[in-house]
């Protein structure tokens, strides 16, 4: 059980961190990321919404909330990681990186269903 709390708190630690961090550079409308959208031909009013999506999901996945709501966090980050590494193999850019983090995202998911159903 201990075992398992370690590897679902690193896994969680991890995504919400990266997410925090895109979510400042989302937020903050940084130039690079602007560009990149815009050579992408993504429409720039998602770097907003996903900003904000991606700010409010990781404080959910940290926070102490109701299953329902930890459920649609990491839904909303499967798609979140899947349509990025969809789009960058389409578009022939590198697509490692949000393939790495869906990985991540399974594995804090299962453990935190591990540790749900444990606990229940």
């Amino acid at each position: 059980m201990k075992r398992d709390k370690i590897i679902y708190w690193i896994a969680t630690g991890l995504i919400s961190a990266a997410m925090l961090f895109s979510a400042f550079l989302y937020l903050s409308a940084s130039e690079e990321l602007v560009k990149s959208f815009a050579s992408l031909g993504l429409p720039l009013y998602l770097v907003m919404l996903l900003g904000t999506a991606k700010l409010i999901g990781a404080v959910l996945l940290l926070a102490p909330v109701a299953a329902r709501f930890k459920e649609w966090t990491y839904a909303g980050f499967l798609f979140t990681f899947g349509g990025a590494v969809w789009v960058h193999a389409a578009t022939s850019t590198p697509w490692i990186a949000p393939f790495l983090f869906l990985m991540v995202l399974v594995v804090s998911y299962f453990y935190w269903n591990k540790l749900k159903s444990t606990t229940a």
